[in-house]
């Protein structure tokens, strides 16, 4: 490990994404400074992004025409590199390939080291790998950055070898996107009832390859409501399909849209299941390791969950989830009758609950932001004091 060094190093990290709802980042950019690393994070202002909200590190939102498809890609970018050229660090970190070229390019320029934070196989995502045009420029930025990056990192083990595969010579370390564990929440013996209604919910974005068209199909066979938190590409078609089948009508389902954070944990822990469907649309998903995998455990709520290999891997350390081989409506309408028979949880449940409340134990962010704080040491050394640092 590099000696200490007097000031506090400057790490700036890039993203697409609005940083309000951005959970990853935000863990990450706390711990850091909470080690006493000032942190920068810069992100996109969306349509509806709401107001940010005080953190220990500082936030800044770049501010564009388009949000999404190639224009948006051009315009972040060049708005990126512009900042960044206005900008001071002694590492610059970007999250994903599509931050990538500006941040590499300013700590090049600079002479800093360059940090790439996979949170996914981008060149594998479904959105890129049904587009052989789109993808085979995206795997050019990755044959480009990856081995001039002095840290690399992704989310699970499975693509830290993929990876290393691909890329021989560059080694990824894995910091899991698990949330922060609630000691007194933890502390807690009592499975907190769930409502008489049993509630599905599932978070994230509403993209193509998340099973959610499949789980829609299946809700009229399930004595279950199911309350989707997110927005995405396939927001529209959802709603629409949702209101061909009468489950807006009757409520059994609700479209919260996009949810904050401090709201979203509530949501979660009031839910009966967690939903993790994905479908085997690309390496990315199929090596996936989710966190709302995580978010699920650590409020003490079985999931139903596909069955990939990362996730199948974690069932087998704790029995967590019920996983399903495939999306057709009638396996996940039969997986979902165990978790509830009679529309009610059952002995299986109350086992799957029990266990996730030991796994959090062992599954939270406490555990990961070591690895993680000893990554950036390494590469540029730990302040003296380390100081929360209040904006």
């Amino acid at each position: 490990m590099s000696n200490p060094i007097t000031a506090a190093p400057r790490l700036l990290f890039a993203v697409t994404t609005d940083l309000s709802y951005d959970q990853r980042m935000q863990r990450i950019c706390c711990s850091l400074a909470q080690a006493g690393y000032e942190v920068v994070l810069v992100g996109w202002e969306r349509k509806a992004s709401v107001a940010l909200t005080p953190q220990l590190y500082a936030q800044h939102r770049l501010r564009g025409w388009f949000q999404h498809g190639k224009l948006f890609y051009l315009e972040f970018n060049l708005r990126l590199i512009w900042y960044l050229l206005r900008q001071r660090a002694d590492v610059w970190a970007c999250a994903d390939l599509d931050a990538a070229l500006p941040t590499w390019a300013r700590a090049r320029l600079g002479g800093q080291p360059f940090a790439y934070d996979a949170h996914e196989l981008f060149t594998e995502v479904p959105e890129v790998v049904t587009r052989p045009r789109v993808q085979r420029l995206w795997q050019w930025v990755e044959n480009f950055i990856v081995p001039r990056a002095r840290l690399c990192y992704t989310v699970g083990p499975a693509l830290a070898r993929l990876f290393e595969q691909r890329h021989p010579g560059s080694r990824f370390a894995v910091v899991r996107n698990v949330p922060v564990g609630n000691e007194q929440l933890a502390m807690t013996n009592e499975q907190v009832l769930p409502n008489q209604v049993p509630t599905l919910l599932y978070q994230g974005a509403l993209n193509v390859g998340r099973g959610l068209a499949q789980l829609l199909d299946a809700m009229p066979l399930v004595p279950a409501r199911l309350v989707i938190c997110g927005e995405g590409d396939c927001s529209a078609a959802l709603r629409a399909q949702a209101e061909r089948l009468g489950l807006l009508a009757s409520g059994q389902v609700e479209f919260k849209g996009y949810v904050l954070p401090a709201e979203l944990r509530q949501l979660t822990a009031q839910a009966t299941v967690g939903i993790m469907l994905l479908e085997n649309t690309g390496l990315s998903y199929y090596y996936s390791l989710a966190n709302k995998f995580f978010d699920y455990v650590q409020a003490g709520i079985p999931q139903l969950c596909i069955d990939f290999p990362e996730y199948r891997a974690l069932n087998e350390q704790h029995e967590v989830a019920t996983l399903v081989p495939n999306l057709a409506p009638a396996t996940l309408a039969a997986a979902l009758g165990r978790l509830l028979p009679g529309g009610q949880p059952g002995d299986y449940y109350q086992h799957l609950a029990e266990n996730c409340r030991r796994a959090r134990l062992e599954w939270n962010w406490q555990q990961e932001e070591r690895v993680l704080v000893g990554l950036y040491q390494k590469l540029i050394g730990a302040p003296v004091k380390p100081a929360a640092r209040t904006l």
